[in-house]
């Protein structure tokens, strides 16, 4: 058994006899001497193979090739030069007998190099893209922040326990993964993307403290931070309002990023969900730089502008941002390109101010009464060289479209500031939110989070208004984590679903058995689940999702290296009782 790492030697072991374990790194052939950077899991160390010290046949040294698989025995000696890039640098193994555990074949490309090789490569031979301590560091990480969960929570009352991997499809969400059951032909299992009613079920069994790292499933498209399949960190609390789970929480986190990467956190800032959209334009703004958005309807009010002028009258808003310093970094082209991302998040077009030697210029400059320029100048307090992008429309587009200009500008001009983790509560989310597709109201979390108390008379009135017990916990400008205070109120929950228009039929298809649950004195309950892949991809300074996932998918949810999914037998159909279709 291995019972040294190779990162671990140092000048107190020199005339010391080891054997060590690893692959072929580098390695320099100097006629006579040969160099091998051995690797384990932990890093390098240097090995020096010659023909006097040599035990074994030198020409089994001489035909080693990088990711051969080694075994070698050897006394630590002073290095004559130090390699202050290496913690093993002081040092390096004077070979003795060398055994090859596992030749290599030719590598399908050059794993030295980051960043040289096509990710689909990468991916088809993944096992050896993971041997980088890249992946290693990313990896160790993860472990460590499931072991500061599970202590945490296990410290706090908290019983750790499984949820079903087969489950009944339920609606209001993405795509479920579906499973045909082979004993009852035509029914479909699905993979669950979230625990969700099995854990509220767990405090109606009267747990009241539960968790779990929890392996989710949805059907939908993928991007730099999304995948098929994904875990989170899932527990659920009874007898609790919103304040105890987000303390309980932010113990937590503070453990992780103490355990983990040595910081200790402050507490979490809270921020109003009306706030985060209005001064941020997202409900998960990135606070690490300002820039906020500012509200100039009423500056603009009664313009000679009709452009402006028309969105007002139709109850829209005026909302500009100030990038500071800004002016002379843009010119018309970059800003005609900022106009098209504008355009992307549904505005409908972008003016813009620039502030040079104590005068405006831009495209609206020559238009705007000059109390008006003069307003803006004071209340948005502009200085010379400073540039204002302005976008007229509705609340909502306007709010999204400049919160999306807002971190587009921030990262051209690098105004995110590297190595700060800034976590921010974003609480007092609404209930519903609108659907073009399905013209009507649709739960913006789930149909079980429990509204304000002072809004649930507003249910099947006045849906716009209605606010919930739910809350986001958010690092950089990414949602890490959210959760809420569920509805355990059988009445209440009658008129959540009312107002969701849902019908009989449909409540006793898609949720009967949990609704029939909610009968037998179901107690109060909330929580909250911590994407974990998420968590973990940004502690680790990566912007993709594929870093931190050992075997991970590609953008049209394959494995390149396993080649799934593919084709199964027509046997295995058959059992199934299922048919494909070409439908091409």
């Amino acid at each position: 058994m291995k019972k040294y790492n190779n990162n671990d030697f140092r000048i107190t072991d020199v005339d010391k006899e080891f054997t060590v374990y690893g692959w072929v790194n580098k390695l320099r052939n100097m006629g006579g001497v040969i160099f091998v950077d051995l690797r384990d899991k932990t890093g390098l160390l240097q090995v020096v193979f010659n023909k006097t010290s040599l035990e074994s046949d030198f020409a089994e040294a001489e035909n080693l090739k990088n990711e051969y698989c080694l075994k070698i025995t050897g006394t630590i000696q002073k290095r004559a030069q130090a390699n202050p890039n290496l913690a093993t640098g002081e040092v390096e193994m004077l070979a003795k007998k060398l055994e090859i555990l596992s030749p290599s074949a030719e590598l399908p490309y050059n794993l030295y190099e980051d960043g040289k090789a096509l990710e689909n490569t990468t991916l088809k031979y993944r096992y050896l893209e993971l041997r980088k301590d890249k992946y290693h560091r990313i990896l160790e990480s993860r472990a460590k922040i499931m072991k500061a969960t599970r202590a945490y929570l296990d410290d706090n009352d908290f019983t750790e326990i499984e949820t079903p991997i087969l489950c009944k499809s339920t609606p209001e969400g993405a795509r479920d993964y579906i499973v045909p059951s082979r004993v009852n032909k035509g029914s479909f299992y699905a993979l669950p993307q979230s625990p969700q009613l099995f854990k509220q079920l767990l405090m109606v069994a009267g747990f009241e403290r539960y968790y779990q790292i929890a392996k989710c499933f949805r059907d939908e498209d993928l991007r730099a931070d999304r995948q098929p399949e994904f875990t989170q960190i899932d527990l659920e609390m009874s007898f609790v309002s919103e304040e105890d789970i987000m303390t309980m929480v932010e113990g937590l986190i503070k453990k992780i990023m103490q355990d983990v990467k040595g910081i200790t956190v402050t507490d979490i800032p809270r921020m109003k969900y009306d706030d985060a959209m209005n001064y941020y334009g997202s409900d998960k703004p990135d606070t690490r730089f300002a820039m906020k958005l500012n509200d100039i309807t009423e500056i603009m009010r009664k313009t000679a502008m009709n452009m402006f002028n028309t969105v007002i009258e139709n109850n829209g808003v005026v909302k500009a941002i100030v990038v500071k310093n800004g002016a002379d970094k843009y010119s018309r082209k970059d800003i005609d390109n900022l106009t098209e991302t504008a355009k992307v998040f549904g505005a409908h077009g972008l003016a813009y101010l620039k502030y040079e030697d104590n005068t405006f210029t831009g495209s609206i400059a020559k238009n705007i009464e000059e109390e008006k320029l003069a307003k803006i100048k004071e209340e948005l307090d502009i200085e010379n060289n400073d540039l204002i992008l302005i976008i007229a429309d509705k609340l909502k587009t306007a709010n999204v479209a400049l919160g999306a200009l807002r971190l587009n500008v921030a990262k051209n001009l690098n105004l995110i500031p590297k190595g700060l983790f800034n976590f921010l509560w974003v609480t007092d989310f609404p209930a519903f939110e609108w659907s073009d597709t399905e013209q009507r109201f649709m739960a913006m979390h789930h149909p079980f989070t429990m509204p304000k108390d002072e809004d649930i008379d507003k249910l099947l009135e006045d849906k716009a208004h209605v606010y919930s017990k739910a809350y986001d916990i958010v690092l950089n400008g990414y949602e890490v984590g959210g959760g809420s205070i569920r509805i355990h109120d059988q009445e209440v929950q009658r008129k959540m679903f009312e107002a969701l228009e849902l019908t009989e039929k449909q409540i006793k298809e898609k949720f009967g058995f949990f609704v029939e649950a909610l009968k037998y004195g179901t107690p109060p309950h909330g929580g909250l689940a911590l994407g974990l892949d998420r968590l973990v991809m940004l502690l680790n300074d990566t912007d993709n999702i594929k870093d931190v996932i050992a075997f991970p998918k590609t953008q049209s949810a394959s494995c390149l290296m396993s080649e799934a999914p593919s084709e199964v037998t027509e046997d295995q159909l058959k059992d199934l009782g299922i048919k494909v279709v070409d439908n091409k």
